[in-house]
Formats: C-alpha cells, sequence, structure tokens
C-alpha cells in the first residue's frame, strides 16, 4: 500500500465506518434531566394556575410539584438509556432514541400503575422517537422550498395562448 492510499482509522474502524465517539451518559442525563425538570415546572405551573384550590401559588410545588420530578425523571431516562445503548452498542442510529424513548414511556406508564399501559407507551414513544431520528432529527424537510416555488405549484399555471402559438403556414 502506497503512503498516499494510507487512511488513518480508529482500531477496528474501516475507512466506510468512521470511528465512534463515546458519550458521557451522566453528564447527558443529567443535563437533559435538568432540562425536562424546567418542562416539568411550566406544565405544573399551569396545572396550578388553571386548577380550583385554596393552596395559592404554593400549590405549585405543594399539589402538582410531583409534575416536575415526573418529568426530570423521564428526561433523564431517556438521555441514560439513548448514551448508553449508543456507548453499548458504539454506533449513533435511530435505534439508541427508540430504546430511550421506550424506557420513558415505560416509566410512564409505570406511574399509571399499569403494566399494559406502560408496555403501550414504550412502544409508541419508541417508535415516534426512533422515526424522528431516522428523518434526520428535524421536523422540516431538508431542501425547504422558497416562497415563489410554493406560490408555483399552489396556483394553478396558465395555458399558452393560442396567439403565442401560431400556426401560418411556411411559404
Amino acid at each position: 500500500m502506497a503512503a498516499s492510499e494510507h487512511i488513518d482509522t480508529a482500531a477496528g474502524a474501516t475507512p466506510e465506518t468512521p470511528s465512534y465517539d463515546p458519550k458521557p451518559s451522566l453528564q447527558y442525563a443529567s443535563a437533559v434531566g435538568l432540562q425536562a425538570a424546567g418542562v416539568g415546572a411550566l406544565v405544573s405551573a399551569v396545572q396550578n394556575a388553571l386548577g380550583t384550590h385554596t393552596s395559592g401559588a404554593a400549590g405549585f410545588l405543594t399539589r402538582t410539584g410531583g409534575t416536575i420530578g415526573f418529568f426530570a425523571a423521564m428526561g433523564a431516562t431517556f438521555a441514560l438509556t439513548e448514551s448508553v445503548v449508543a456507548n453499548q452498542r458504539q454506533v449513533d442510529d435511530p435505534l439508541n432514541g427508540a430504546a430511550g424513548g421506550c424506557a420513558a414511556g415505560f416509566l410512564a406508564g409505570i406511574r399509571a400503575r399499569s403494566l399494559p399501559i406502560a408496555l403501550a407507551s414504550c412502544a409508541v414513544l419508541g417508535t415516534a422517537v426512533g422515526t424522528f431520528d431516522y428523518n434526520g432529527r428535524s421536523l422540516a424537510p431538508e431542501e425547504a422550498e422558497s416562497l415563489e416555488e410554493r406560490r408555483k405549484r399552489f396556483f394553478k399555471q396558465p395555458r399558452p395562448s393560442p396567439s403565442t402559438t401560431s400556426t401560418e403556414p411556411a411559404d
């Protein structure tokens, strides 16, 4: 093999498959758990504001505060499962997200104290996250068409007028 043909890859990696960079599982899980706790706090505040009770603003923590912890637990479970599966398989693909979604969904079913709901939630969240990851982790199409292209596609295109395509006989 000539020196110019040498491809530098990590041990065990082939030129077709790049090497895998391990993910810090606990750091990722704690960061996502804190973000999910923030979303849970928002949901708890909305639940507290829309509910009828005598707790006042303290109801944010006393009545609906469990929502904050539940959201944090689901986020941390998702992130930890996703990164552990990715590190174990040493592949970054949609299956990792599907496993994380399944674990988070299972946790939601366990909170409802129902094994059938836990299994169904595992299937639904795992499928949703796996599909989202498979589509490039974006809800928007990759090639966004311009406003002019959308307008042309939406409105009817005028037919060519007969005067522009004259069929005069040649001399």
